[in-house]
């Protein structure tokens, strides 16, 4: 079996383990090559192409000792990581990725292969990407939340705690009374918070083609909520391209639309939990250094609010 070399860990991963966790994230880079060798041995997996990463893991595609392609996944212990595990386990391959095993100890996964060269994103006909995402997120959230999950509750009431500060921070009087908005419209939720189990990061390049079913979804961030706080990242999917074409907020409504009556959500809470999910992206932002709020999420906001 070949080992991973120090050379094939891909530059970006290193720069995101360093900016997102310092020392420890450098030390778990350095380690990365011994960890995959002890994952390939304990599994009996032989590698089968380049290594591949996002900004959290490295994926090596695999063979498992009976020829089965897989991919083996490695990403360092934490919260996250641990969350992705207990909603893999419960989804059990329904509408995602198949968990196939995993170390409980050093965060690697072994997944089933998918096309990581064909996402989502490679379908032109937006309603028809859309439509695809929609239907696999309402798979997804039709499974009940397991124990050990955050809950939206608790993330949202510490998001209100932050909020006023955050609003303080932004020179700009037009984007302090906005993200106050959001703020009041999730207010009215959090008593409400939901029990589903939600994907947390649902955007066409985190939906991959597949084999057993045509797309899956994969890299979920599993928490307990309510489905509505889980639209955002649907409604931001290939945004560039969007912004390219104009006329955003007329495509965002259309999203909007399609999602809620896949979902078959109540379209006011959704759209209170969609502006809750863009204040929790405004304070990890404002938190961050940054002076505004994005342009995007204030045109989601225009598109939902002016609904």
């Amino acid at each position: 079996m070949s080992p991973l070399e120090a050379a094939e860990v891909p530059p970006s991963l290193a720069r995101s383990y360093a900016r997102a966790f310092g020392d420890e994230g450098r030390a778990w880079i350095a380690a990365l090559p011994a960890l995959a060798s002890e994952a390939l041995d304990r599994w009996a997996l032989s590698r089968d192409g380049a290594a591949a990463s996002g900004e959290a893991a490295l994926v090596l595609p695999v063979l498992r000792k009976d020829g089965t392609p897989a991919a083996l996944k490695l990403q360092m212990p934490r919260e996250e990581t641990a969350s992705a595990l207990i909603g893999l386990r419960a989804w059990n391959g329904e509408a995602a990725v198949r968990l196939l095993d995993h170390d409980p100890e050093g965060a690697g996964m072994l997944l089933e292969r998918l096309d990581a060269t064909r996402s989502l994103a490679s379908v032109e006909d937006d309603d028809v990407a859309m439509g695809i995402l929609a239907e696999l997120q309402a798979r997804l959230v039709r499974v009940p939340a397991p124990p050990g999950l955050r809950g939206l509750g608790g993330i949202v009431t510490e998001m209100l705690e932050r909020a006023p500060e955050a609003a303080a921070a932004l020179p700009d009087p037009a984007a302090r009374r906005l993200l106050r908005t959001w703020a009041a419209a999730v207010a009215e939720l959090v008593d409400e918070p939901g029990d589903r189990m939600l994907h947390w990061d649902l955007h066409y390049d985190n939906v991959l083609a597949a084999r057993r079913e045509p797309w899956l979804a994969i890299d979920p961030e599993p928490l307990a909520g309510d489905p509505g706080f889980d639209l955002w990242p649907a409604l931001n999917s290939r945004w560039d391209d969007l912004v390219s074409r104009g006329d955003t907020r007329h495509v965002v409504r259309r999203r909007f639309d399609l999602l809620t009556s896949v979902l078959d959500l109540d379209r006011a809470r959704a759209t209170g939990w969609t502006l809750g999910r863009l204040l929790q992206n405004a304070l990890w932002d404002i938190e961050g250094g940054e002076p505004a709020l994005d342009p995007s999420a204030v045109t989601i906001s225009e598109a939902l609010i002016g609904r």
